[in-house]
């Protein structure tokens, strides 16, 4: 199978389907509910908590090591498995998908672009068809120039080239919703919320003018940028974004969860 793009349309998606290549696998990443109602043909449900440690006082730090490998020996994870992922809320799941796969070093995915949503709004087919997963026996590692902690940050904030990309809300960002022991944001961050890149008069696509909206606030490719949000969940999307733009983005996956319950961390407010 010729590598597939980053970003692919569900028109496109759907064609493939129609002879789909052993090394495709399909993860859907919605609500267990929405994944019985009708899902893409082959997909595999996974709950998106497998993705997250789940431990306070940053939940949404990544899993084990022990729990990655039981989720991709469930994905019948192989080197050249190539993955295909959506949810349905615009691709705050999917990207974390995406993310998760850049912290064990696997290169090959694809985006569902708008996910569910632009699926259904194009009249594609929906399967009630439960596939049988494919198991092997996954051996994974995590690449820690991939997984963002709080020193990585604090030795930056100083550098002109940086930027920290802040996907939460205005509200959490100015310290007024506090969600952690301190409110505010990371000092000198730009606060661009995650649905803001997203196009809803066409299925949650990604917006196509998201890199000249970005631009005009000060995100662009000559910067390094490290995105977060409350539990690296919405900042999945804001990651997906930044790299399908070619932004030299990383996650920050403690997030603010992380950073507003440290007692040595600096914020703005």
């Amino acid at each position: 199978m010729a590598d597939l793009p980053l970003i692919i349309e569900p028109a496109d998606l759907a064609q493939l389907l129609k002879q789909p290549p052993e090394n495709l696998r399909i993860v859907d990443l919605c609500s267990e509910p929405s994944y019985q109602h009708g899902h893409v043909e082959g997909a595999l449900h996974i709950p998106p908590q497998m993705l997250l440690s789940n431990i306070p006082p940053a939940p949404g730090r990544i899993a084990s090591v022990e729990q990655l490998n039981r989720l991709f020996s469930y994905l019948g994870l192989t080197p050249d498995t190539h993955f295909v992922v959506y949810d349905d809320e615009g691709g705050g799941w999917a990207g974390r998908f995406i993310w998760t796969l850049d912290a064990i070093g696997h290169k090959h995915y694809s985006y569902l672009n708008g996910g569910l949503q632009a699926w259904k709004s194009d009249e594609l087919p929906l399967s009630r068809e439960i596939p049988q997963p494919p198991f092997t026996e996954a051996h994974v590692s995590l690449d820690p120039s991939v997984v963002v902690e709080i020193p990585d940050i604090l030795e930056a904030l100083e550098d002109p080239n940086f930027v920290v990309w802040d996907a939460r809300g205005p509200s959490e960002y100015r310290g007024e919703k506090v969600l952690a022991q301190k409110g505010g944001h990371i000092p000198g961050a730009v606060n661009v919320e995650w649905t803001q890149l997203m196009d809803h008069r066409n299925g949650l696509r990604i917006r196509p003018d998201a890199e000249a909206f970005l631009a005009k606030q000060g995100l662009t490719k000559d910067k390094r940028i490290v995105t977060h949000c409350q539990s690296h969940h919405r900042s999945g999307f804001t990651y997906l974004v930044g790299k399908s733009l070619g932004f030299d983005i990383k996650g920050y996956h403690g997030s603010w969860s992380e950073w507003g319950n440290h007692p040595d961390t600096p914020v703005e407010i």
